[in-house]
């Protein structure tokens, strides 16, 4: 048993644990415990709930709007992994300067990123996301029709993305992409970033934009990206989405062409 003077040596140890972490843990509450708990207590998962409030509150065909009262969401309710306004407007200049007419998403989640890439293409451009739970691919499918995007424009793929990306060009008439958005699994940045090369889907001079690098993290896929010759990398630092006090960035690649 723990003698109460060496539990008391620990006390300002833990203390300032806490202090220092304390962004953390709330986002553990949020994201975690207050999603499970309601989870259960209304039968809905948050995504369908957060469809829910955008349905009832957002503009119809108005993909800012639908943008905005997710954040709403997210900010007064419950906590999604959207990428969120801050390094949204990190994406909107992206996609402003490079002007693509292939873009490739992966990580459809609730359609929020989907609509945020989906209002800022050019005239003629397609776009193609990718998602692997279909629970989730079903309130995404809900969102871009709702703000006001037709299949023609957005085409959403449901299945896992190591098996949708070698056969996205027989399957689905994309060539290459001009840009991708990675939104997913943190683990899977690097493998499916390799299936694109492997496959031949990156045009030369495309860009990839990958969220979330520095936090939940993807060092492998950084350290590959920097040093394996074949991009320019950067990070654009920011702060986690919704979360302004924990430190994320968004990592922009683009492709040489050269191995």
């Amino acid at each position: 048993m723990v003698s109460p003077a060496i539990a008391l040596a620990f006390l300002p140890f833990i203390v300032t644990l806490l202090i220092r972490y304390r962004h953390y843990l709330v986002l553990l509450y949020r994201a975690v415990l207050v999603a499970w708990l309601r989870d259960r207590l209304t039968g809905t998962s948050r995504e369908q709930r957060a469809f829910q409030y955008v349905l009832a509150h957002a503009i119809p065909g108005d993909p800012h709007h639908i943008l905005q009262t997710f954040d709403q969401w997210c900010y007064h309710c419950e906590h999604l992994s959207c990428v969120g306004p801050d390094k949204g407007r990190i994406v909107e200049r992206v996609l402003l300067e490079r002007a693509p007419l292939r873009v490739l998403e992966l990580g459809t989640y609730c359609g929020y990123g989907t609509v945020l890439l989906a209002q800022g293409l050019p005239p003629g451009a397609r776009l193609y996301t990718i998602e692997g739970d279909p629970r989730h691919a079903a309130v995404a499918e809900k969102v871009i029709r709702l703000a006001g995007f037709s299949e023609q424009t957005v085409e959403l793929i449901v299945g896992p993305s190591e098996e949708v990306i070698p056969h996205l060009r027989e399957k689905h008439g994309l060539v290459n992409a001009n840009l991708v958005f990675m939104d997913h699994w943190k683990r899977s940045y690097l493998r499916d970033l390799r299936l694109l090369e492997s496959h031949q889907l990156l045009a030369e001079g495309a860009t990839i934009l990958a969220d979330n690098v520095l936090f939940p993290g993807a060092p492998h896929f950084l350290q590959y990206a920097k040093t394996c010759g074949k991009y320019h990398c950067k990070v654009h630092r920011a702060s986690l989405e919704y979360f302004r006090a924990i430190p994320d960035g968004i990592a922009e690649l683009r492709y040489t062409g050269t191995h």
